[in-house]
């Protein structure tokens, strides 16, 4: 494995990891983020699937964010996946390019198959 590829799992890595860091600190120390454990529970079994090695993700409050970007922050020319956790079984799901949408869903499980196939349209994304 090369260095860069390295370079950009370790990142991947970091990015999961403070990620459940975070929704961890809101849903055990703060009223209000129990629509979180869902998402929460939703990385988990990402991870467990190694879909890390694919992916860096993200949070902004009630929402997860997961792209192919190597650095924090996305540009706007950037693919992502967006998923807003409404309540604990209500996710509005969106696939976006900066303020651009190209597919958006409103779902009661995570474990739908149109989340599914976000991710897999995600997958084949360049790493950038």
């Amino acid at each position: 494995m090369d260095e860069r590829t390295q370079e950009i799992l370790k990142r991947f890595a970091a990015s999961w990891n403070d990620t459940l860091e975070r929704y961890d600190d809101l849903i055990n120390n703060y009223a209000g983020f129990d629509g979180l454990v869902p998402l929460r529970e939703y990385i988990l079994k990402l991870q467990k699937n190694g879909e890390d090695k694919f992916f860096r993700i993200g949070t902004s409050m009630h929402e997860l964010l997961i792209s192919r970007s190597v650095s924090f922050g996305l540009r706007a020319d950037q693919k992502y996946i967006r998923i807003e956790a409404l309540l604990s079984n209500d996710f509005i799901v969106k696939l976006q390019e900066g303020e651009k949408t190209y597919r958006a869903y409103q779902i009661k499980s995570l474990e739908d198959v149109k989340l599914d196939n976000l991710l897999k349209t995600l997958k084949q994304t360049l790493v950038s």
